[in-house]
């Protein structure tokens, strides 16, 4: 399944599909050494986002976090590719600094989508491919299955 969004940050980056219903701050939220989520009480608490395609609505915090995003790609535990609900200036600054491929505005709600799923992101053409079903109950409301830690 093809999804279609915004293109923010160029290349092509593949991997299994991390979600978070939270927003995530970069700053003091995420360890620019390891990439693991550390900020206390984070649904994702506890888990690397190196080498996953990392879905959240949007950043939060400090501008910092852009050199956190860049750091972590130096570091080689950057996300493969970001895909944010709304993109704003420090995730976007951050992935293109990071040159991490990175799309907003998907024409699926995040919260759709499985962690867990292979998928691969083009940053140029603005497009998510997505192997397999979007998860939904029967009432269309999201199964969210939460990522080992």
């Amino acid at each position: 399944m093809i999804i279609t969004g915004r293109s923010i940050s160029g290349g092509r980056g593949a991997g299994r599909l991390l979600v978070s219903p939270d927003p995530i701050s970069f700053l003091s939220g995420v360890d620019p050494e390891t990439g693991i989520i550390v900020e206390k009480g984070h649904p994702l608490e506890g888990t690397s986002v190196a080498g996953t395609v990392l879905a959240f609505p949007c950043g939060k915090g400090s501008t910092v976090g852009s050199y956190v995003l860049y750091a972590l790609s130096r570091n080689g535990h950057a996300p493969a590719a970001i895909v944010n609900t709304e993109a704003e200036p420090i995730i976007a600054t951050g992935a293109i600094i990071g040159k991490i491929p990175m799309i907003d505005r998907p024409d699926i709600p995040l919260d759709h989508l499985r962690t867990g799923t292979s998928v691969s992101v083009d940053g140029d053409r603005g497009t998510m491919e997505y192997e397999g079903t979007p998860c939904q109950d029967e009432g269309g409301t999201l199964r969210h299955n939460a990522p080992e830690k």
